[in-house]
């Protein structure tokens, strides 16, 4: 499986660009679900959901499509991670089973300056539920700063089955390394003078190496920091965030006709 998607739904500058020009607001969602495969929420990083909230995202939305859910900045914007416990647990019980089986990876996006502690991160990562409402938790882990480039954190995450968010962007470090059973990127440089947000060369490459991440196999054009884990099919998930937000819908669309 591999989904691509956007960050969140409600954005201005769409509407008569990716949203039909009369389009109201309440059916942004409807028509985003049917264009992209999976959405990443940004609002749950700043505060609560209703479960009626998430009851309604799953009501409008396929049955084959996923959200992914950007944690709470109080479970990471913390000196102790390992005192996150009480914000991860009212992050769960606020709603999120309501998503049943559209619930996809939840995203936990740590601060630029958050260096790596290996003992509180271990600690942080037992904290994380394996599921929620009887569906299988997915946790992916964004850590932006370069101390958390070493073999002891690949293999911590592996441990635990954790993703490491794969991010093209300039200002962080890309970490290439395979850690759970699926794979997720948040691609960060599509360009405005670019119709499609990304050149045609650039969307085949990142088409190709999707494919390769869901048969099994790691691409021999990235990076690692530790060695490949053996083969194994896996998920992938793929977002369209920052850079010339106007295009992410079009690159987002552009790579899923890549893949078929």
């Amino acid at each position: 499986m591999i989904r691509v998607g956007i960050g969140g739904w409600t954005f201005e500058p769409w509407r008569g660009v990716f949203y039909p020009k009369g389009l109201t607001q309440a059916r942004e969602l409807e028509h985003a679900s049917r264009h992209v495969t999976a959405i990443e929420i940004n609002g749950t990083f700043y505060g609560s959901q209703k479960p009626s909230s998430f009851r309604k995202w799953h009501d409008e939305t396929p049955d084959d499509f996923m959200f992914s859910l950007k944690a709470p900045r109080f479970a990471v914007n913390r000196r102790v991670l390992a005192e996150a416990g009480d914000s991860i647990n009212k992050f769960i019980a606020s709603g999120v089973g309501e998503l049943k089986q559209k619930l996809g990876p939840i995203l936990w996006q740590f601060a630029p300056t958050k260096q790596f502690d290996p003992a509180d991160m271990a600690a942080f990562l037992d904290l994380l539920p394996s599921e929620i409402d009887g569906v299988k938790a997915r946790h992916v882990l964004e850590v932006r700063h370069e101390s958390f480039c070493v073999p002891e954190f690949i293999a911590m995450a592996r441990q635990h089955n954790a993703a490491i968010v794969l991010a093209e962007a300039k200002k962080f470090p890309l970490v290439a390394d395979v850690t759970s059973d699926f794979v997720y990127l948040r691609l960060q440089e599509t360009q405005d003078d670019i119709p499609a947000g990304y050149s045609d060369q650039a969307l085949d490459t990142w088409a190709a190496r999707a494919k390769t991440w869901a048969a099994g196999g790691v691409p021999d054009d990235l990076p690692l920091i530790t060695k490949a884990p053996p083969k194994q099919q896996r998920d992938v998930f793929v977002f369209m965030i920052s850079g010339a937000k106007v295009r992410n819908p079009a690159a987002a669309m552009a790579l899923i006709e890549r893949l078929g």
